[in-house]
């Protein structure tokens, strides 16, 4: 392996790099000052410092290696649930498209009530449901939640115009994303007034 002097020269060159690609001229500078600072730390601080930034590093690549994988189900000639897994791809998930010519089956397995549907129902790994043209970036932060046993996921309910998948030209209706229950009940998750809302 390398020596603990030559892996911080490592570090410190690296942290120099990045100082003056993310930093104006002066911000780099301080950076640069702040960088030689702390090569002249005792070792035993600057080998920590190394294998902390080196954890975070990892544990970072790692997070951004790793998608949401959502299972979709759709009619094949749905188009506007083509938009929508597009919508998604782009926004951090994975999605694995199922085609079925009925998908009211899945929704009824899911317990997902006929007043809370759409047109396509997506699936965690874990279970939570996604139905309708729910925006991405509420399933990142509903993922990223914790939620009591009773919550089975969010719904979008109907076609709402504007939404991910539903855009036609600027034409936005304010539209509510719920928040499902396994007993048949929901609360809103959040309502949506205007188009720059979903991103």
């Amino acid at each position: 392996m390398f020596s603990t002097k030559s892996t911080l020269k490592v570090v410190a060159a690296f942290t120099v790099v990045i100082a003056l690609a993310s930093c104006s001229e002066k911000e780099a500078v301080a950076n640069t000052t702040q960088t030689k600072t702390t090569q002249a730390q005792p070792a035993q601080t600057q080998t920590a410092q190394t294998q902390t930034a080196q954890t975070q590093t990892a544990q970072t690549q790692t997070a951004q290696a790793q998608s949401i994988v959502l299972d979709v189900y759709k009619s094949p000639t749905c188009g506007c649930c083509k938009k929508w897994i597009s919508h998604i791809n782009e926004n951090g998930f994975e999605s694995k498209v199922h085609q079925k010519n009925d998908v009211s089956e899945i929704k009824s397995e899911k317990g997902i009530e006929p007043r809370y549907r759409s047109c396509h129902t997506a699936i965690s790994t874990d279970g939570y449901v996604f139905e309708g043209h729910v925006p991405a970036k509420f399933i990142q932060q509903f993922m990223k939640e914790t939620h009591a046993d009773d919550v089975i996921g969010l719904a979008a309910p109907g076609m709402g115009m504007g939404s991910p998948g539903m855009e036609m030209g600027d034409k936005f209706m304010p539209y509510q994303v719920l928040l499902l229950k396994n007993d048949g009940s929901s609360e809103v998750y959040v309502a949506i007034n205007s188009s720059k809302e979903q991103y």
